[in-house]
């Protein structure tokens, strides 16, 4: 089994941000067209013999299209680093190294609560303690102590620190150490851990909370970093609810109160969320007014009587990059680029099949806009067997218990309830996954203990 985490074996675009914004523009190979024919959820068909022709994108081939046209955007026209307040940059990528603005520590300083001690003892203690925070204590002389706290500063000529419970006093007030005492015991020596202009860490690096802890240590007020991709979200469809109970044919909305947080996991900063409804005017009206990086629509990516995606863009001279894919759910997912930085990713309207395009054409396109580490494939293996699609990969549900991947059920394309509970997806290859068979695995953002998990 292979544990999931950042490849140790990335290539340089994958985790040099400068590489990642500065790659030779690759152009995507033709736009893949779906069939004709449509499912019932509005996905193209494949439901011909096998071997039958088969027009819409191979799964694999859709992400890594995704990956590509962001870094032909990214080459375009570049993504000009922020300087970003430490509060906020939970979650970018380091556009400039991470380089120490002073010595850590800035000055020796005690690593226990105890007493500093000059030369061999018994010492005679000092009435005045030595508090961290405070200016630099005054100098020992041999057989003299004071009582220290853990980050004060060391006073001058210290030998050691003692510890409080290695230490006690006899009925004069000498101190008397109750193990042997070794020279330098117990402080930490001026630049032990970095000498001001070190590098800590390189660029490329994500933001964690732990990179936000050591650049204020390090003297850090802000970073520079790659912005986060914008993005702007396009809920379609007259049926939807945004509040009560579904009636008279009508349903809640349960993809505009889903897509911005996962968005955000992702590394996006999510604009603005519009309801639009199945209108092909106000459509297009809010696609060619966005200047967002990645325009994100729900819904109406099919063929039927008010799908108006395919329309619009056909009007505005976009050029389809994927036109549908061969997973299940979400087979009838888009990816346009609009203008050379700029790109729409077409959601299917049903809840799971939304997902499913999320993580297929949204994930890789964001993450590589933001200069983010590709995340490790890695697999495991399915505690049951999965059927598969004759044709098309699917992505399916899963709970990771020990060193297996349960499948779950609820996992047909309008359905939330699996994905709800799982902590994966599993990509189960066309025809389908025996029990014990090795699946590879996309991890959840909150599932996977990422930096996503914060929602930043």
């Amino acid at each position: 089994m292979a544990s999931p985490g950042t490849r140790a074996d990335a290539e340089p675009e994958d985790l040099d941000v400068e590489e990642a914004l500065a790659l030779v523009r690759e152009k995507p190979g033709p736009a893949h067209r779906g069939h004709d024919a449509h499912d019932a959820h509005g996905a193209h068909a494949s439901h011909g013999p096998a071997g039958s022709h088969h027009r819409a994108t191979p799964w694999p081939e859709a992400r890594t299209t995704a990956e590509r046209a962001a870094r032909a955007a990214a080459r375009a026209v570049g993504r000009t680093p922020v300087s970003v307040p430490l509060d906020a940059a939970l979650g970018l990528t380091l556009a400039a190294p991470l380089a120490a603005l002073t010595d850590l520590p800035s000055f020796d300083t005690s690593a226990m609560d105890g007493w500093a001690v000059a030369g061999p003892g018994p010492w005679t203690v000092h009435d005045e303690g030595v508090l961290a925070g405070h200016a630099e204590p005054g100098r020992l002389t041999d057989g003299e102590a004071v009582r220290i706290a853990t980050g004060a500063r060391i006073p001058p000529d210290t030998t050691a620190v003692l510890r409080t419970e290695h230490g006690r006093t006899d009925e004069r007030g000498r101190l008397h150490p109750t193990r042997e005492v070794v020279h330098g015991q117990d402080i930490r020596p001026r630049g032990q851990e970095c000498r001001s202009g070190d590098q800590l860490l390189p660029v490329g690096t994500l933001a964690t909370p732990a990179v936000l802890g050591l650049a204020a240590a390090a003297g850090y007020d802000t970073l520079t970093a790659v912005p986060r991709p914008r993005v702007d979200v396009l809920v379609l469809g007259d049926e939807l609810l945004t509040e009560g109970l579904p009636h008279d044919g009508l349903i809640r909305d349960a993809l505009g109160p889903m897509l911005p947080p996962w968005l955000r996991a992702l590394g996006a900063e999510v604009r603005t969320v519009r309801r639009i409804g199945d209108d092909a005017k106000a459509l297009h009206r809010a696609v060619t007014t966005s200047d967002a990086d990645l325009i994100v629509t729900t819904g109406g990516t099919a063929a039927g009587p008010v799908d108006h995606v395919h329309p619009t863009l056909r009007r505005i001279g976009a050029e389809l990059l994927v036109d549908g894919v061969k997973v299940r759910p979400g087979h009838p997912m888009l990816l346009a680029r609009l203008k050379d930085d700029q790109h729409l990713v077409g959601l299917p309207g049903n809840p799971l099949a939304a997902v499913s395009g999320l993580l297929t054409l949204a994930e890789p396109l964001l993450r590589t806009l933001a200069a983010r580490p590709a995340p490790e494939p890695y697999t495991l293996a399915l505690r049951d067997a999965v059927h598969g699609h004759p044709y098309d990969t699917r992505l399916v549900p899963v709970v990771l218990r020990g060193e297996g991947a349960v499948p779950l059920r609820y996992n047909g394309p309008a359905m939330l309830r699996g994905i709800a509970a799982a902590d994966a997806l599993a990509v189960v290859p066309p025809g389908g996954a025996r029990s014990g068979q090795e699946a590879e695995l996309l991890d959840l953002p909150w599932a996977s203990g990422g930096i996503g998990v914060c929602f930043t």
